[in-house]
């Protein structure tokens, strides 16, 4: 294997931030006792092929700064410290987790028991813990370029007592409409097209209030029974837009489009 170059990074800002010259983690935790950096070669991989032990720590937060790293990386966290139920506290490093802070998640939890951090079916109920890794079946961090174009856009004045606000489903309100191309029905770059916004102005609406965009998990519940989550409201990551409403792709190019229906 390769050497990693490891510098020791910054504790801000929060999540993983290209910087041009490398890529900066940083993860909060108060309780943690390590945190290892997990790096993976692909979506399919069942183990990532880098752990490298996150030792600085700045203020709770603890940190570290690639050089070699770049936009497109897969990543998550292994996380040890404290199992104590009964004090809320379950960490466990044979699971992976997602970087609450991750601008793009790619992939679905591939649900089976080893995705709990308990014991499923035990005797000690959820109080004894899992030591299966559980990384084959976990979604994915990505690291992304913030970068973008905003040339063109401004800020909308519109008086509240004059706006005309319509709730909407990115997927729903588009999916099925026959004036779009098939592969933009559904998803972000539907909704921003000119054909919709047209649509939009002539009902007199001034702005859009979309339900749930986050990344979401599919519960176990619904999947056991060959169902999804239409609505959405099961977040995994509040700063990742769900890829699912994508056209452009799932790893990391669904930040874009998002940008591009907002501008």
């Amino acid at each position: 294997m390769t050497p990693v170059k490891i510098w020791l990074g910054y504790p801000y800002p929060l999540g993983a931030t290209w910087l041009r010259n490398g890529v900066n983690f940083a993860v909060f935790s108060e309780h943690a006792t390590s945190i290892d950096l997990c790096l993976f070669d692909s979506l399919d991989a069942r183990q990532e092929n880098i752990r490298i032990p996150m030792t600085e720590q700045t203020d709770l937060v603890w940190h570290v700064f690639l050089p070699d790293a770049r936009p497109g990386q897969l990543y998550g966290y292994r996380v040890s410290g404290p199992y104590a139920p009964e004090r809320g506290m379950r960490f466990n490093s044979s699971k992976l987790l997602l970087d609450p802070y991750a601008k793009a998640i790619a992939g679905r939890v591939q649900w089976a028991d080893e995705m709990y951090g308990y014991v499923v079916g035990g005797e000690a109920e959820d109080l004894a813990r899992d030591f299966r890794d559980d990384a084959w079946g976990m979604p994915k961090s990505i690291v992304i370029d913030n970068s973008f174009d905003w040339s063109g856009d401004k800020k909308l004045t519109t008086p509240l007592a004059e706006s005309a606000i319509y709730e909407l489903h990115v997927k729903g309100f588009t999916k099925l409409c026959p004036h779009l191309p098939e592969n933009l029905r559904g998803t972000y770059a539907g909704l921003g097209s000119e054909w919709t916004i047209d649509y939009l102005q002539k009902l007199g609406v001034t702005a859009v209030e979309l339900l749930p965009v986050h990344a979401y998990v599919n519960d176990k519940a619904l999947t056991d029974r060959g169902l999804s989550n239409y609505w959405g409201y099961n977040s995994i990551g509040f700063f990742a837009p769900e890829a699912a409403y994508s056209s452009s792709g799932d790893l990391g190019q669904q930040v874009n489009e998002f940008k591009t229906m907002v501008r």
